[in-house]
């Protein structure tokens, strides 16, 4: 995939939907080990936020390709003493060959990104996590064998997933139902540019009603509640959010195929009851390995990898 040849990833909306469709279309090749990619880069890591799935499925990627991963803890490095970003941003360039980073701030991502010349990827910001999309999309494939005409409902907060959400399945041609309580909306701007994205091929809809968006839904999609630098309010969101729990009352109202997604950390029977994430409709554990795969799949093209 040489259009993604040294392009970051800041976005999902920063993918056509061809390059979502050959991502995927490559992602599940590696998965099924039917294509095997190599290449002799470093990839750092600079997390300013907890992380299990995207850190361990990074480097797991990045050793699988033969390559290496350095990770660069903010608390033992010079971004901690407050080295300015655009600083820190040319000299890892003259170093690595791609950074993912996980920080709270779209901004700063968009700051090491004008200031490097080598790839960012986009880890999670507080307003987007693009690769947990492409990892949903790969699931979805997998279950459905198409994308296109599907619907997906999201229920819980508007958070980082859910504007992400929006514009990877605006993409790919999935209906996305978003339901949250007044007040916890996703991004209106990122709503907007779902829309736009759609041209009126798929529905964006923006509801609070949970039981109406899972009517018929072939996806029922949930997080936390409280997102990472949320902790402080996630008493008061309790009672707020109840009504979105994804229970087995709200998954009779979808399709009876549907298949139920978390992007984990799960706080079980808070956002989801621990019988659906454990039950025959769950697809969580998938969800997770797809992680690996597609990240594999997204390195290996940002880096040119080559055939073995």
């Amino acid at each position: 995939m040489t259009a993604l040849s040294q392009k970051d990833l800041l976005s999902i909306a920063d993918l056509s939907q061809m390059e979502v469709e050959e991502l995927l279309q490559m992602a599940t090749q590696l998965k099924a080990q039917k294509l095997k990619l190599q290449c002799n880069k470093v990839l750092g890591l600079l997390f300013k936020k907890a992380s299990t799935r995207t850190r361990v499925s990074f480097t797991v990627a990045m050793y699988q390709l033969g390559g290496q991963v350095i990770d660069l803890n903010p608390n033992v490095t010079q971004v901690s003493r407050g080295e300015p970003i655009q600083d820190t941003a040319r000299v890892l360039d003259r170093y690595l060959d791609v950074l993912a980073i996980r920080t709270f701030e779209q901004q700063e991502l968009q700051t090491f990104a004008n200031y490097a010349q080598i790839p960012v990827i986009n880890a999670l910001t507080d307003l987007e996590h693009p690769c947990q999309i492409l990892a949903d999309l790969l699931t979805i494939q997998e279950e459905f064998q198409t994308l296109k005409g599907l619907t997906l409902t999201y229920v819980g907060d508007g958070n980082n997933v859910a504007n992400s959400l929006m514009l990877g399945c605006a993409l790919v041609g999935i209906n996305v139902k978003i339901a949250t309580p007044p007040g916890y909306e996703p991004c209106s701007d990122v709503v907007e540019q779902a829309r736009a994205i759609s041209g009126g091929k798929t529905e964006v809809v923006i509801t609070k009603d949970p039981c109406g968006a899972a009517k018929n839904a072939n996806i029922l999609y949930t997080d936390v509640w409280a997102s990472m630098g949320q902790e402080k309010e996630a008493d008061d969101r309790m009672p707020i959010f109840k009504p979105y729990q994804i229970n087995q009352e709200l998954l009779s109202f979808a399709d009876p195929k549907a298949i139920v997604l978390h992007c984990l950390p799960a706080h079980r029977d808070e956002e989801i009851t621990n019988d659906v994430i454990e039950g025959e409709h769950s697809r969580v554990w998938d969800q997770a390995e797809n992680r690996l795969h597609a990240q594999k799949a997204l390195l290996a093209s940002i880096l040119e990898a080559e055939p073995v």
